[in-house]
């Protein structure tokens, strides 16, 4: 783990925060079908995953449900949901720390990209990233392995020993595996220990600091 060049960040979880504007966009999603979740915690394992994976999972709904649904969570989100975003204590000064040791940082998020985009620049977090790559718009890249590939081959990475992905859920580890990549897995965001060890992930960390002595920065 020792001296990676390059360092993938999930965003979700791991960067920053999102629990209140997801949560209520999938609260707002649910009730087009008639269904009241008040209870905001119940919905946080939509935090991660791609949605539509999310909506069929946990809902049961067919794809032309989950389709409409992701529309619907979207209006809620463009308006209000993106903003509802809080930067994890410590984030900042780990990217600083980072960039000036001369790691190349990207991100790598099942969120699609115009949205991650648009919230790091909200948060003055952009600045510190090389590339900032997500899923489409019309779904055509959700998977987590595919935003990985998308965003090593965006910026023509060759070694992949050299490369570690961060994140706070399984399909963040488990599409680190899948593309080769090395991995650390955040205790601070919403997988728990077990979810994260049991996808593979090769470190865990409690606190964002502590990624920056793994990287002997």
């Amino acid at each position: 783990m020792r001296k990676k060049k390059y360092i993938l960040f999930d965003l979700d979880g791991t960067l920053t925060d999102p629990k209140e504007g997801i949560t209520k966009s999938v609260q707002h999603s649910l009730r087009r079908f008639g269904i009241e979740e008040e209870n905001l915690d119940a919905l946080c394992p939509f935090i991660g995953p791609p949605l539509r994976d999310s909506y069929m999972k946990f809902y049961g709904f067919s794809e032309e449900q989950a389709t409409e649904a992701i529309g619907v969570y979207r209006e809620y989100f463009c308006k209000d949901g993106w903003v509802q975003n809080k930067v994890y204590p410590g984030i900042r000064r780990l990217l600083k720390d980072l960039r000036s040791a001369g790691r190349k940082l990207y991100v790598a998020t099942s969120k699609p990209e115009p949205f991650a985009v648009q919230i790091l620049e909200h948060f003055e977090l952009a600045e510190f990233f090389d590339f900032i790559g997500g899923a489409c718009m019309n779904e055509s890249r959700t998977d987590k392995y595919e935003v990985i590939e998308y965003v090593i081959e965006s910026c023509n990475i060759t070694d992949r020993n050299e490369v570690v992905m961060v994140g706070d859920r399984s399909h963040d580890m488990i599409g680190a595996k899948k593309a080769g990549l090395h991995s650390i897995g955040v205790l601070y965001g919403y997988g728990s220990k077990e979810e994260l060890e049991q996808s593979g992930a090769e470190m865990l960390v409690e606190v964002p600091e502590q990624i920056v002595s793994l990287m002997e920065v």
